[in-house]
């Protein structure tokens, strides 16, 4: 048996192997004793928060992929000495240590994926409903709780900052959350798109089948980017009183903010802090996120060539397709990737959904 688990972990070392070519560990390591040098002779006020965010994910991918060696030359090694000295009763425990390192090894690939400048970010989420009144005010309302729940299980902080109400409260026309925790942006981000939702709806009294969409757009939360310059000439500030999920002292002062940037038509609100300067502190970053996301995102040089949310959004285009009847499937149109579990999924089960779009 223990001849068996051999070979299971020397056909790790092949595939420890590939990820250090997708790695380039040297690379790595000349690119942080670069940034080492640099942050020493420089203040931390001196130091951009880009390169020091840099340096951080450097820093723990090394760290990892040195980790997974030492663990599997441990490994290794103890298993060679138990072989030649017939002892068999530590298997178990060997078999533990393996399957710890294939899962820092599934992270360390992981990791990989996420080489975007804003990867490592908090991201922005925001749920727009599509044509169909109630109905499609209703699924943002499901795609809303989807959310939630996969940043529940993950351990991430999720906050509603901007609720509109549909055509009553127990329905969303459209909604704004901050999802908190590593490498949110990166994992969301193939997210963006168009979702659609073919169901028997609960608001029809013939019980006719309905297909309703909902847009979804992730934005990474950045605190800073010189690439944007806002002229504040060009940007409309309203004030109304909290409501919804996200009011805090809902209708007592006029707190919440919403941002127009009018050049763009672009709109970003925030009710959720208690005074109307920290809201519209908060929406001037949802305002800039935004608008670096789409320069990035679009290769854009010039705020002016941004035409803002409209030409974005093309209903029809799905990226996912969400089927309750008559038969149960969640599909995404990009990988083809699908399960018949759509419960599990509306509990906020999406990971492989994610995955598989991130290899692609």
């Amino acid at each position: 048996m223990l001849s068996e688990f051999m070979l299971k972990v020397r056909d790790l070392h092949e595939e420890i192997r590939q990820v250090a070519e997708l790695l380039k560990p040297q690379e790595m390591k000349d690119r942080m004793a670069y940034l080492e040098a640099k942050f020493n002779h420089s203040t931390w006020n001196e130091i951009p928060e880009e390169e020091l965010r840099e340096y951080s994910r450097l820093k723990k991918k090394y760290d990892l992929y040195f980790g997974i060696w030492n663990m599997y030359d441990d490994l290794k090694t103890l298993t060679e000495y138990a072989i030649e000295e017939g002892e068999v009763n530590y298997l178990h425990e060997f078999e533990m240590d393996y399957n710890y390192l294939v899962e820092e090894i599934q992270k360390l690939k992981l990791e990989l994926m996420f080489t975007g400048k804003y990867d490592s970010c908090n991201a922005i989420l925001n749920i727009h409903s599509g044509a169909g009144g109630k109905e499609a005010q209703d699924w943002t309302r499901m795609l809303l709780q989807m959310y939630a729940a996969w940043a529940s299980n993950h351990d991430f902080q999720f906050n509603i900052l901007d609720w509109q109400d549909g055509e009553d409260s127990s329905v969303v026309k459209s909604v704004s959350v901050e999802i908190r925790g590593e490498n949110v942006y990166g994992l969301l981000n193939a997210e963006n798109g168009v979702h659609r939702l073919v169901r028997v709806s609960p608001f029809d009294s013939q019980n006719r089948r309905h297909t309703s969409f909902a847009a979804v757009e992730v934005m990474p939360e950045i605190e800073a980017d010189n690439s944007v310059e806002l002229d504040m000439k060009d940007v409309r500030v309203d004030t109304f009183r909290s409501s919804g999920k996200g009011g805090q002292h809902v209708n007592k002062t006029e707190s919440a903010i919403r941002l127009t940037h009018i050049p763009t038509g672009i709109v970003v609100g925030c009710q959720q802090e208690r005074s109307q300067h920290q809201n519209k502190e908060k929406a001037m970053k949802m305002l800039i996120s935004r608008l670096v996301a789409i320069k990035e995102k679009e290769h854009y040089d010039n705020l002016s060539e941004i035409q803002g949310e409209q030409s974005r959004i093309e209903w029809g285009n799905q990226i996912r397709s969400y089927v309750f009847m008559p038969y149960q499937m969640v599909k995404d149109h990009r990988t083809n990737h699908q399960t018949s579990n759509i419960d599990a999924v509306m509990r906020g089960d999406i990971d492989e959904f994610i995955f598989k779009s991130l290899a692609e």
